[in-house]
This record gives C-alpha cells, sequence and structure tokens, in this order.
C-alpha cells in the first residue's frame, strides 16, 4: 500500500528568521494523523534567514540528522563539537542522556536551506554523540545511497535507531530499486523537482508512505533529489 501526502498538506511556520514545512505535527502545528511513520518523527523542511538561527537549547533520547540542501549550517554543542555543514554532508547527532546545542546561518546575504530529521532511536540514556560525513554527489547519481544506518554499514553515519537512510539524484533515464521488508515501513520525502516512486508521480515536498511493500523503485526523474527512510513498524 502506497499513501501519497502533497507538500501543500504539510504543516507551516513562518517565524520571520525561520520559514518551515513541517511533515508531523512539531511545536505549534499538531495534527493527529500525522504523529510520525514508524520510529521516524520529525522532516522540517527549515530556511533559515542570514545571520540568524537557532540558539542553545537541549535534546535528550533522540537521533538528530541535518541534510543542507543550500547554504551551511554552524554547529555547536556541549560535546565541544564546533562544525560547517555544507551541502552533501550528513550530521548525525545523538541526544542520548542530554546534550546542548546550537544551529546557525552565519552567512551575511544567503539563506539557509536544509531539513532537520528526528529517528526514535532504539536505545536510551547513552551518552551522547556526533558524527558528520560527506557524500559527493556522484555517489549519489542515478543510485540509491545508503547515508545513515544502525551498523554504519557502506561508510554510511551510525544511527542509534532501527533504520537505514538513503539518498539519490535523478534526472532522465536514471532508475534505482531497493528490496523492502513488507513487515516494515518506508518512507520517501522528494526534496526537489520531481520522480516517479512504485509508479506514483511526486513534486518537490511530496511524500510517499509505503507499508506491505516488497520493493521500491523511483524513475522518471526530472532534476530530482530524494531521501528514503526504511522504518521500524
Amino acid at each position: 500500500m502506497i499513501t501519497l501526502r502533497k507538500s501543500k498538506d504539510r504543516g507551516y511556520a513562518d517565524h520571520g528568521w525561520l520559514k518551515s514545512y513541517h511533515s508531523f505535527s512539531f511545536a505549534g502545528y499538531y495534527d493527529a494523523e500525522h504523529m510520525g511513520f514508524g520510529n521516524l518523527r520529525v522532516i522540517n523542511e527549515d530556511r533559515i534567514a542570514p545571520g540568524t538561527g537557532f540558539g542553545t537549547h537541549g535534546h535528550k533520547d533522540m537521533e538528530i540528522i541535518s541534510y543542507v540542501l543550500s547554504g551551511s549550517i554552524g554547529h555547536k554543542d556541549s560535546l565541544g563539537n564546533g562544525a560547517s555543514i555544507p551541502p552533501g554532508d550528513v550530521q548525525r547527532m545523538s541526544a542520548g542522556k542530554g546534550i546542548m546545542h546550537s544551529e546557525f546561518n552565519h552567512a551575511p546575504k544567503d539563506e539557509t536551506h536544509f531539513l532537520q530529521i528526528w529517528i526514535e532511536p532504539n536505545v536510551t540514556s547513552i551518552n551522547p554523540g556526533y558524527e558528520q560525513k560527506t557524500f559527493a554527489a556522484d555517489q549519489k547519481r542515478g543510485q540509491l545511497r545508503l547515508v545513515a544506518s544502525q551498523d554504519g554499514a557502506q561508510g554510511s553515519v551510525t544511527i542509534h535507531a532501527d533504520a537505514k537512510m538513503y539518498a539519490g539524484l535523478f534526472d532522465g533515464t536514471e532508475k534505482a530499486q531497493i528490496t523492502l521488508d513488507p513487515t516494515r515501513k518506508a518512507y520517501v520525502h522528494l526534496v526537489r523537482g520531481a520522480l516517479t516512486v512504485n509508479g506514483q508521480a511526486l513534486q518537490a515536498g511530496d511524500a510517499a508512505k509505503l507499508e506491505g511493500e516488497q520493493a521500491l523503485a523511483v524513475d522518471g526523474g526530472r532534476d530530482a533529489e530524494v531521501i528514503i527512510f526504511d522504518l521500524a513498524a
């Protein structure tokens, strides 16, 4: 079974310095039918104005992934990490028993556009941790590149959650397929462009929820960038 969620149906918040679309209930946006999907809890598509950002704040027992689309994010945390996250990098922060961090757009003129993703962990009260890796465009071109997994397979970042995250770039005749366990769930978020997923057409910001499926196939891309999650039910 495949269920589509159109971009326009997401929650939206405009804070001036921050404009954010919420795929699932978050902060002031509440929708009882969209509280998450499997152990995927948050996908926020954020646009941060130049010279602004999220001040120091805390998280606990959550796997948090940042996926930058344009611009960059300056990250600082209570573990002593300080980094800039550009497009192509995947950052994983395990909040564990507690972490404080900030995210800031230091650019004087350019907006930062990124996805903030939360996945519920399968272990709690662990020591917090941080990891950041680069996945160049040629690693994602015409294929679904594993970028996050529970065991760090294929050089992906390691998350403390029963989930896998793939990223891919597709255009023209490029296509790819992954095998699914029908007892699990899969979630597709089209970052940009247009793409067909198991015969269903998606536009930028659209999502597809898959349940009971044995495979996930993408094709018909037009300047498409997509992320896909294999999730615990």
